[in-house]
């Protein structure tokens, strides 16, 4: 799962509808679905469908955010996620980017993130006579504190905008973060690695009273031929 598919299924949740997706397939205009079209087609699937990758290009090619608010978002998201060495933070995992391709991607997040937007500028202004990115970071954190806690009793629909947004602009910065290639450097993710196995523990086997064959060991936990393909004969006993 991409960056996208990853937020845009943490944000709108609906783990029911997810569900039912899964086990049944889109189907395209032709009736056949999703997963018929990429199997039958001759180009490589690397994840995403024709129609998926023409609207990613499309929505790269809009504008929702100009040049100061792309600034201010990025000044938030270091403030709710401080980088540390090695691996940095927000801004090399190009979280400001992201936010804006989710808020292009998900219509209803457009208006918070740019409402919010407008109202740290103002807050900042008003308090401290200085747009929010040229605040100090004790004053974006003062900021910052009056809008970071939601009532968990109303949704959060229901909520100044302010708080939606804030709400939105963690998740996102988070999220984003830790779905980039130095995020997941930071959490020292290493993905699936072959395992070395050694055969039960000799301690376990006298406890139970039983033992490897010899000659059944030898060929099954030799590791210096764990690449090497099993061979049987014809009456099913293990050559190899």
């Amino acid at each position: 799962m991409d960056r996208r598919k990853s937020l845009q299924t943490i944000i709108l949740g609906g783990a029911a509808a997810g569900t039912g997706l899964v086990f049944n397939s889109c189907k395209t205009e032709s009736g056949e679905t999703i997963d018929e079209t990429i199997a039958t087609t001759s180009e490589k699937y690397f994840g995403r469908t024709p129609a998926e990758l023409e609207r990613i290009e499309k929505l790269n090619a809009e504008q929702l955010f100009n040049d100061h608010e792309m600034e201010t978002i990025a000044a938030l998201s270091v403030v709710i996620l401080p980088p540390k060495e090695p691996h940095g933070g927000p801004i090399e995992a190009e979280v400001p980017d992201l936010v804006e391709f989710m808020g292009k991607d998900i219509p209803e997040m457009g208006p918070i993130l740019l409402g919010g937007l407008m109202w740290l500028d103002h807050k900042s202004n008003t308090e401290f006579g200085t747009e929010f990115k040229s605040a100090t970071l004790e004053q974006k954190k003062q900021i910052c504190d009056e809008i970071c806690w939601h009532d968990t009793e109303k949704p959060l629909s229901e909520q100044p905008l302010e708080i939606q947004f804030f709400y939105t602009m963690r998740g996102l910065t988070v999220t984003g973060y830790y779905t980039s290639k130095v995020g997941i450097a930071d959490l020292g993710y290493k993905g699936n690695t072959p395992n070395v196995w050694d055969g039960v523990p000799q301690d376990v086997l006298d406890q139970h009273g039983v033992a490897y064959d010899p000659e059944w060991i030898a060929k099954c936990v030799d590791q210096s031929k764990r690449n090497v393909i099993a061979e049987w004969d014809d009456e099913g006993n293990l050559l190899t």
